[in-house]
């Protein structure tokens, strides 16, 4: 009898280990590559608006470093996350893309104003993306997002904890 107990906890304790060796990653429990190294080292304090070596275009270029959209294709095929199609990426990256252009061409010394209403347009476009396939933005992708956003605005001259009551320029408009 004792031996089959043995043998039982046995196939038990082989099947849990099996389990956890073969664990595949789904979009369920999927975080971003670039959310991880994000979240342990870059923070508001670790930005692009501090460096005065650099030109107001080159600080807002810089923050480019932070796009996250080659992990999310890498996750589509790694993973097998649909949602990270050549289409979404790239629609994503050149919302950023105009965002920081438009910052440029506007200027370091343009109103606060004229500079809010591009982050705006920015932040409505990822709403729509967002809308086109909600599962797109999910946590990580979010996190990934608002650092992106936030590291933009200090790069472009503003502080996001001027706005949402310090949770970034971001959170007046996003939906995601």
């Amino acid at each position: 009898m004792s031996k089959i107990i043995i043998l039982l906890i046995s196939v038990i304790v082989g099947g849990i280990v099996y389990v956890i060796t073969n664990y595949k990653k789904t979009p369920n429990n999927y975080q971003s590559k670039s959310s991880l190294n994000q979240n342990s080292t870059k923070t508001r304090s670790s930005n692009y608006n501090t460096n005065d070596s650099l030109s107001y275009p080159e600080k807002l270029n810089k923050t480019k470093e932070l796009y996250p959209f080659k992990n999310w294709r890498e996750a589509y095929f790694e993973y097998e996350m649909e949602q990270y199609t050549e289409e979404n990426c790239n629609t994503a990256k050149k919302i950023f893309d105009d965002l920081i252009n438009g910052l440029i061409n506007l200027g370091e010394n343009a109103s606060e104003k004229n500079k809010i209403i591009l982050f705006e347009k920015a932040i409505k476009d990822l709403n729509s993306l967002s809308n086109k396939d909600e599962s797109i933005i999910e946590t990580g992708e979010r996190e990934d997002l608002c650092e992106l956003i936030d590291q933009i605005t200090l790069a472009s001259g503003l502080d996001p904890n001027n706005y949402a009551n310090g949770k970034g320029i971001a959170d007046l408009w996003r939906e995601w």
